[in-house]
C-alpha cells in the first residue's frame, strides 16, 4: 500500500514538472511574441513624423529608405548634367554659367571634353553662327550591379540654325559615383569617366 502510495506521488511530481514546463514556455512564446510584437510597433512609429503646420494642425508624414529612391536619383542627375552640359544659346555667359553648373556634377573628364570642344572653336561657332543647342533625352539606362555604377544615355540633340534644324544622336557612357550633397549637387553623385560614344547627324529639317 506504501508502495502504490510512493508511485502514485511520484506519478503527481511528474505531472506537476510537465505542467510546470509547458507553462514556462507558452509564457515564453508569449513574451517573445509581445517583445516582436513591441519592436514591429516601435518601428512603426519611427517611420511617422509629425509635423506642424503653421502652429495650428498636426500633419503625419511617412519617412522610408533613402536607397530606395537612388536609382531615380541616379537617372535625374545624369539627365541633369546632359541638360546643361549640351544646352547652348549663342551667348558666352550664357554657356559658361550652363557649363559651370554641369561641373558640379561631373569630374575632371567633363571639363576635359569641354576643353576639347573649345580648341576646336565649337562654341565660338555657336555664337557667331547664332545657333541654339537643346537636347531631349529619351532614356538613361544605369547598372548598380557594380560600384562604380555604369550609366549609357540615349538622346537626341537639336542644333537650330535660321535655315535648318539638324537631328543629332547622342549615345553617352559614364560610371556614377556616391557624393556629397549639396545645392549645387541636390543627387549626391559624381560623374567620372564621361565619353560621346555617338553624335552623329540623323536628318537636317529645311524651315
Amino acid at each position: 500500500m506504501e508502495f502504490k502510495t510512493l508511485r502514485n506521488i511520484e506519478n503527481s511530481f511528474r505531472q506537476i514538472r510537465l505542467y510546470a514546463a509547458l507553462f514556462a514556455l507558452l509564457c515564453g512564446v508569449l513574451a517573445s511574441f509581445a517583445m516582436w510584437r513591441s519592436y514591429r510597433f516601435a518601428e512603426e512609429q519611427r517611420q511617422k513624423i509629425y509635423v506642424l503646420d503653421e502652429g495650428k494642425s498636426l500633419m503625419l508624414a511617412l519617412s522610408q529608405d533613402a536607397a530606395i529612391n537612388r536609382p531615380v536619383e541616379a537617372r535625374e542627375h545624369v539627365r541633369r548634367f546632359h541638360e546643361l552640359f549640351f544646352t547652348l544659346a549663342p551667348d558666352k555667359n550664357a554657356i559658361e554659367s550652363n557649363m559651370k553648373r554641369a561641373f558640379y556634377l561631373a569630374d575632371r573628364s567633363a571639363f576635359d571634353y569641354y576643353k576639347d570642344l573649345s580648341e576646336k572653336g565649337y562654341f565660338n561657332r555657336i555664337i557667331g553662327g547664332n545657333v541654339q543647342q537643346r537636347i531631349e533625352v529619351d532614356s538613361v539606362v544605369c547598372s548598380f550591379d557594380q560600384y562604380p555604377y555604369s550609366v549609357r544615355t540615349y538622346a537626341r540633340q537639336f542644333i537650330i540654325r535660321t535655315s535648318n534644324v539638324t537631328r543629332r544622336s547622342l549615345v553617352t557612357s559614364c560610371n556614377l559615383l556616391n557624393s556629397v550633397r549639396s545645392d549645387s549637387n541636390p543627387q549626391g553623385f559624381s560623374i567620372e569617366k564621361f565619353r560621346v560614344l555617338e553624335n552623329k547627324d540623323v536628318e537636317i529639317i529645311e524651315r
